[in-house]
């Protein structure tokens, strides 16, 4: 059973009116682990001014028949419902699913382009790319914490991935980049072919520091460090801010039975935090809440409170960019009042 906190939800907003594009969340309903549409609304509307939430894919409500290559068609088509049904404002101003991420099997190489076209075709206005989680790591200590599925290893060694990239290159898709820190460099090797892909890297790179000492964890995060300044010479690669309330990181808030408040997650999450606004500079970050697997260290609330007060010496044309001007514009996307 997957357990997300919910404390915090009487906390002060700080910065409530701020206008924020939550460019990655995720909705699915498995045993013991279910997070759907009338869940996040209830986390986004509790006093942030959440406007938009950008779908991004797990795979679980992919189509059960049919070839394998087309069944992610089936996330495609749900996420699709539920913006619809958001995007009336009958379930209050949050369209959930504004912009649409979906799964794509990179292995299957140029025969996602079929995919591609039929994902374009359901949700026009939304669907704007893809990801293939690849978590390659080279001991066990991030995986048990994985909810929903571990992906095999050397997904991204596989010769089929670069013509799977060329299909959305030359369709103007984005591509979702989830990699452990370990995995930087090679998909730094991997996306150089393709200077005209739009690619987002997933929760500042995914930092590993779960049962570390502190000078493992420190000489990791220097590694951190080197690897996202090479990553970031492409200009056009961009990184999600969040996912820092996982538990692969260590801070053990998910072990803690006190409420854990802003301040808290903010001393922690700082470091990458700045070290993300550092490398890529405000305009190529955009904020993500991560719900629900962030979840397990705080509220909603809290989280997103967290991310304003670090953020706070912005100016605040960089605040609405990193808040949710920079979603809006990476995925292409009009949403009102940013």
């Amino acid at each position: 059973m997957i357990t997300k906190r919910t404390e915090g939800r009487d906390e002060p907003i700080l910065d409530p009116d701020l206008p924020i594009v939550d460019s990655h969340i995720h909705l699915f309903d498995l045993p013991g682990n279910r997070y759907m549409v009338d869940d996040y609304l209830a986390d986004a509307q509790g006093g942030h001014n959440v406007l938009a939430a950008i779908y991004c894919e797990t795979q679980t409500f992919a189509r059960t028949s049919g070839p394998d290559h087309m069944k992610p068609l089936g996330e495609v088509e749900f996420a699709n419902g539920v913006a619809a049904m958001t995007s009336t404002g009958r379930y209050g101003k949050c369209v959930v699913g504004a912009g649409i991420i979906g799964h794509a099997n990179l292995t299957f190489g140029a025969k996602i382009g079929e995919l591609l076209d039929r994902c374009l075709e359901t949700a026009p206005d939304r669907y704007r790319g893809i990801r293939h989680v690849t978590l390659d790591y080279p001991d066990e200590r991030p995986y048990q914490f994985i909810m929903t599925y571990r992906p095999p290893a050397g997904i991204l060694d596989n010769p089929e991935v670069p013509k799977a990239l060329a299909e959305l290159q030359k369709r103007g898709l984005s591509y979702d980049a989830a990699v452990y820190d370990y995995g930087l460099p090679r998909l730094t090797e991997v996306i150089d072919g393709f200077p005209d892909l739009t690619v987002v890297l997933n929760h500042i790179g995914n930092f590993v520091g779960v049962d570390m000492d502190p000078t493992e964890r420190g000489e990791k995060f220097a590694a951190l460090a080197k690897n996202l300044r090479e990553i970031a010479k492409r200009p056009n690669v961009v990184v999600k801010v969040g996912g820092l309330g996982m538990p692969i990181l260590g801070f053990g808030f998910e072990k803690r039975s006190e409420v854990i408040g802003y301040e808290a997650l903010a001393e922690a999450f700082r470091p990458h935090i700045d070290l993300a606004i550092d490398i890529f500079g405000p305009d190529r970050c955009l904020f993500e809440s991560n719900f629900p697997p962030d979840g397990r260290s705080s509220g909603f609330i809290p989280t997103v409170n967290a991310y304003k007060h670090v953020l706070r010496g912005l100016s605040d044309d960089e605040k609405r960019n990193v808040f949710g001007r920079n979603a809006a514009r990476i995925y292409r996307l009009d949403i009102p009042g940013l």
